[in-house]
């Protein structure tokens, strides 16, 4: 019965298309087109029409003709309906306009940005100002569900609108229900015998609930994110010499209420492998006596595919610093399944060597070509380094001139040993005019104003020009340098300052300076990563006491005068390897410094620090960071101690947080810190971006722990009496300048030390 109903409902289709086209034939005998007139547009042009219109004026017409013309307007795509008539020698065309889509609106979508959303419904052809085809809405709630449904949403319901307006056009209302994400209930692994569901499942990014999941949401089920969990779960085993391992299935099931996720994972882990033998083969172009010492992998060791692939890196580098840009190394094992061992072969085939045609810049439109230039490690005719080529990108990102800085390495078309080095830059402002004001709990209330080029007129010469004021200090500061004034990048720099500190406000013994100084200041860089720096400089300083000054201070002025001229020489030397100056996250810097006065000067004493940092990557987003400072000072000639008010300090948010700035150490007559002349801080933090929040590059945070103390001199050291502190910290390159805080908690603190648990700094630092 079913089958004679569909051969009917076929023959009358059938016959309603030849009445159709019978009825066309009829009524168009053959004529000469002399004219066509297009009735019921809106929108679309007669143009747009005659476009797609495959009859011509002049031309003679039968009824296969009209019907052709028919079919072709209705594939256009622009129109409802399509008929065509005969008035005398003109023809004409009919149509009904589909409408047009005058909006789109999506709302109550919070898991997919509206942007993106928009964007892809334009590729299927849904987009404001298009025809509107009213069969794209089911695709449209397909591809919705289908993005919900992947991101654990299954209980998503999605409702569309169209509402018609005038002249023909319609608005699209897209309307949203996300519902309650469902939640993973229980993972169950079955075939696990060598590792324990607790091991396996730490390295899930997906989880049942706990309490943080209720803020990394990481109990909410995600197709993406389950594929990524058993790539992890593999690369586990594989790791761990399981070279067969295998996942058999993985079974996602979801309750009626669509609330809650069980996901069961089905492995075989197989056995361990070990390494039998290590093979280098293929074009050995670097011999194998250096190349082995990079295979980090031995007979006997475990098989693994992480060490494998850390092996691989490092030959692939080796060939790619001596221009083998294209080399690959690949591994074959060979593996006996009844001893599980492991043949392991690396075959070496470095290409062809390599050359850089040309280096190539982009995107440094206030910046000179040759300020990026100079610090092109790799050179043009040379051979391709990939060492070089990095760390030409890491030179001009130290610059501080650029946002962001990539590099492509295109070959040359129609050649296969040479290729063009590609750096584009995004400039940021290296420039600044800034008035503003601040407050900091050391400096009190905080004004300042400066001028500052980074990059003066594009050159990479610095020019500044600041001012400050504070309850401590008021700074006057003009200063140049020139980083190139030598081809060889030997610097010179000049300044002039003045500041007045009042000390009793910094927390220290009740006095004043007033100083004035001047110098000329020179780097010379001795190789990559190491500079030696000095310079020569004159400085005056006043020295004021007052009614309730200490001892210390009043005997000092007794004995040596208040008023000083001096000429001051300074030389340091510095491993520079950080990746950047501001928020390094690799590399490390080392700096030596001496401070020191001439003999005959006003003023006869020296200073001496100790400079080290480290950033060690834990993980992608993890960083180590490891300081240390050392100082030590002392008088000669006439003077046989460090003058006190060239004193080092500790304490507060640039040394041991959680203890009120410069307050740690020696006291003078009145109880107040004076400082000392043998400084010891230590800092350790672990480096971590803002938790839920992607894009942050201005903020980051820390967890720290300090130590460290000052000491009248180093014959004082007492370890006992160092001060350790731990807490969070977070610095945030704001609009208005940097903005330090600390929240801090002194371990052993003694009961006349002076604690500060939370210590923050806006406006600038001094």
């Amino acid at each position: 019965m079913h089958l004679q109903l569909k051969r009917i409902f076929f023959l009358c289709r059938i016959s309603i298309l030849s009445l159709l086209l019978c009825g066309v034939a009829q009524a168009f005998e053959p004529f000469k087109v002399l004219d066509i007139r297009v009735e019921g547009l809106q929108r679309i042009s007669a143009g747009t029409v005659f476009n797609y219109l495959p009859i011509k004026v002049g031309q003679t017409i039968d009824s296969q003709d009209t019907v052709n013309a028919v079919k072709a307007l209705f594939k256009s795509g622009f129109f409802n309906d399509v008929s065509l008539e005969r008035d005398g020698s003109v023809l004409v065309v009919f149509v009904r306009e589909r409408a047009a889509i005058s909006s789109i609106d999506i709302e109550g979508n919070k898991d997919l940005d509206t942007e993106e959303l928009l964007e892809g419904l334009k590729e299927i052809g849904l987009a404001e100002g298009r025809v509107f085809d009213r069969s794209l809405l089911e695709k449209v709630e397909q591809e919705l569900r289908r993005q919900y449904f992947s991101r654990g949403k299954y209980a998503v319901k999605i409702d569309t609108t169209v509402t018609p307006l005038d002249r023909n056009r319609v608005g699209i209302l897209i309307n949203v229900s996300e519902g309650r994400a469902a939640r993973i209930k229980q993972i169950n692994l079955i075939g696990n015998h060598q590792f324990t569901d607790e091991e396996l499942l730490d390295e899930f990014s997906l989880t049942t609930p706990t309490f943080l999941s209720a803020f990394t949401k990481s109990d909410q089920y995600s197709k993406l994110g389950l594929s990524a969990d058993l790539e992890t779960m593999r690369t586990w085993y594989l790791d761990r010499g399981y070279l067969i391992f295998n996942i058999n299935s993985t079974q996602v099931s979801i309750t009626p209420d669509k609330k809650d996720i069980y996901i069961t994972i089905n492995i075989t882990e197989g056995s361990q492998y070990k390494i039998r033998q290590v093979t280098l083969n293929g074009d050995l172009v670097v011999p194998a006596e250096e190349l082995f010492p990079l295979i980090n992998i031995n007979p006997g060791d475990v098989f693994s595919r992480k060490q494998v692939t850390e092996s691989v890196d490092r030959i692939s580098s080796l060939l790619g610093n001596q221009g083998y840009a294209f080399a690959n190394v690949n591994t074959t094992p060979e593996m006996d399944d009844d001893a599980n061992e492991v043949n392991l072969g690396f075959f070496v085939d470095p290409g062809k060597r390599v050359y850089v045609r040309r280096i190539n810049l982009a995107g440094n439109v206030g910046t000179r070509d040759e300020v990026l230039r100079r610090e092109m490690r790799q050179m043009e005719g040379g051979w391709y380094s990939t060492e070089q080529v990095e760390r030409s990108r890491t030179r001009i990102v130290r610059l501080g001139f650029f946002e962001d800085v990539n590099v492509e390495t295109p070959t040359v078309p129609g050649t296969t040993d040479q290729l063009d080095v590609n750096y584009s830059v995004t400039e940021t402002s290296s420039g600044s005019v800034t008035a503003g004001a601040g407050f900091s709990q050391s400096s009190g209330v905080l004004f300042n104003a400066s001028i500052r080029q980074e990059n003066f007129l594009g050159t990479g010469k610095q020019v500044a020009f600041t001012f400050d004021n504070s309850e401590i200090n008021t700074v006057y500061r003009f200063s140049y340098v020139n980083p190139y004034w030598t081809v060889d990048g030997v610097s010179r720099g000049f300044s002039l300052g003045y500041r007045k500190t009042d000390a009793d406000e910094a927390n220290l013994s009740d006095y004043s300076t007033d100083t004035r100084n001047a110098d000329v200041n020179f780097g010379i860089p001795i190789n990559e990563y190491d500079t030696i720096r000095f310079s020569v400089g004159y400085q005056g300083l006043d020295l004021k006491e007052n009614s309730s000054s200490p001892l210390q201070v009043t005997d000092f002025i007794d004995e040596h005068g208040d008023s000083f001229d001096d000429a001051v020489f300074t030389a340091s030397w510095s491993h520079d390897s950080r990746n950047r100056i501001l928020f390094t996250d690799t590399g490390g810097l080392q700096r030596i410094s001496l401070e020191t006065t001439s003999p005959g000067s006003g003023l006869e004493y020296y200073k001496l620090t100790y400079v080290q940092q480290r950033f060690i990557p834990l993980t992608r987003e993890l960083t180590l960071g490891l300081k240390g400072n050392i100082g030590y000072g002392d008088g000669f000639g006439d003077y046989e101690q460090l003058p006190f008010f060239e004193n080092f300090f500790a304490g507060g948010v640039r040394s041991v947080r959680g203890f009120e700035d410069n307050t740690l150490g020696p006291r003078d007559s009145d109880d107040d810190p004076i400082g000392g002349a043998f400084l010891m801080v230590f800092n350790t933090e672990v480096i971590f971006p803002i938790p839920f929040v992607e894009e942050a590059k201005g903020v980051r945070l820390s967890a720290f722990f300090d130590i460290g103390n000052v000491y009248e001199d180093y014959s004082s050291f007492d370890a006992g009496d160092l001060r350790y502190s731990v807490g969070l910290a977070g610095l945030w390159l704001s609009p208005l300048g940097p903005i330090s805080m600390s929240l801090g908690f002194p371990l052993n603190a003694e009961s006349d030390d002076d604690e500060q648990r939370f210590q923050f700094t806006v406006g600038t630092f001094f």
